[in-house]
């Protein structure tokens, strides 16, 4: 027997996701997995029998559901949004991140799918983000009643150009762990297993971070992603920070713990103040006084290849408050500006944040955004063995 299951792939941002429909879903979690599972492919390094792509970018998962009448909190909303990181090689999805990237495109596939109405030249969605249990505003370009695709804003790591979605994550300050700065303090001191303490922030907004100084690592902040994946003892410890924070913020019961129990979040990323490197896709250069501050992240255990759409605004973000070690990388010049640029392995990326308070809680996030562009890539049935879904064991 095979099920066939309708299915959207959509680009949003530097992403590709697999956007369901939750009525098309068993309801059964255990079963709705193994049905995931199946269709990416997973597990395997491959994701050659589904519709992953063989990287974290490219096994993201959108799951759209009605608006929810029994959440008070989702009053006014269009659409109920979970995301998923489909594992590769394990048979793990993570339900606790969330993709700024394919935010932006959940927008687009609300106007698409008539969840919300068309109103040129920009179309309000507003969604319930269920892992974060936060409302998401994103703002849909719209031409003749469909979500705008053309356009001339460009994004690095993206070929070609699109018209611009924007989506202000300010709601979603403290959904991962109930604040912004989650121990109150801009500088933590991690203990970390066999490399002792290292100073790092850790803020939340669109998804728990901590940072780093790129130098604490040996690093300067401007190295390509093979040159930091192709060191395995750097890996090592660069996991080993991000499980410590992961304990600290409680989202793992132990630093050992947080590759299996909590491996997309907290992202880690490495500052530092700007400089000129190489864009490594495009082999050009970008110049020091493009960017306020210079970042790489990790993101699922390797180093992202540009810069993740909820790490865009957390950076920004935290450039705003002072004492946390981005604020101490970033160009002192910008910290009074609307926009934060940050420098990333294939150019810069560019969020629009406003941030008042004094210390701490005191802190508010009035404006967070990230600009990105989608496509609707295509439509369709996706076929798996019926097998798999009611047993779900066979996927282990």
């Amino acid at each position: 027997m095979i099920r066939q299951t309708r299915c959207v792939v959509m680009r949003g941002g530097t992403s590709k996701a697999v956007f369901l429909k939750e009525a098309d879903l068993p309801s059964d979690p255990a079963t709705r997995d193994a049905l995931i599972l199946r269709i990416f492919g997973s597990p395997d390094k491959r994701q050659i029998d589904g519709l992953g792509g063989a990287d974290p970018l490219t096994s993201k998962l959108a799951i759209i559901g009605p608006p929810r009448a029994d959440v008070p909190e989702a009053a006014g909303t269009h659409l109920t949004y979970t995301f998923a990181q489909v594992e590769i090689d394990e048979p793990e999805i993570d339900y606790l991140s969330l993709c700024g990237n394919i935010s932006a495109a959940v927008g687009a596939f609300a106007v698409r799918e008539g969840m919300v109405e068309p109103r040129a030249p920009v179309t309000m969605v507003r969604a319930w983000n269920t892992n974060l249990r936060r409302v998401l505003r994103i703002e849909v370009p719209v031409l003749d009643g469909q979500p705008a695709e053309e356009g001339d804003f460009t994004i690095p790591g993206v070929p070609g150009t699109g018209a611009r979605i924007l989506v202000d994550f300010a709601d979603t300050a403290g959904g991962g762990t109930g604040a912004l700065l989650p121990t109150g303090r801009p500088v933590d001191r991690l203990e970390v297993e066999g490399l002792g303490t290292i100073e790092a922030s850790l803020l939340d907004i669109g998804n728990p971070h901590v940072f780093i100084r790129a130098r604490d690592v040996g690093l300067t902040g401007a190295e390509t992603p093979a040159e930091i994946d192709g060191r395995a003892e750097l890996l090592d410890r660069l996991e080993r920070i991000r499980g410590a924070a992961a304990y600290r913020l409680g989202l793992a019961t132990a630093p050992a713990a947080a590759r299996s129990e909590s491996p997309a979040v907290p992202i880690l990323g490495m500052v530092a103040p700007p400089c000129a490197y190489r864009d490594f896709l495009r082999g050009t250069t970008v110049a020091a006084d493009e960017m306020d501050v210079l970042a790489r992240l990790m993101f699922m255990q390797r180093t992202h290849k540009t810069f993740a759409g909820t790490s865009t605004v957390c950076t920004g973000v935290a450039s705003r408050v002072p004492g946390t070690l981005v604020h101490e990388a970033g160009r002192p010049a910008g910290f009074h500006a609307a926009d934060c640029r940050i420098g990333h392995p294939a150019g810069v990326i560019v969020t629009e944040v406003s941030v008042t308070g004094g210390n701490g809680p005191e802190f508010r996030v009035h404006r967070a955004t990230l600009g990105r562009t989608a496509r609707r890539i295509m439509e369709g049935y996706v076929f798996t063995p019926e097998r798999l879904v009611q047993h779900p064991e066979a996927a282990e």
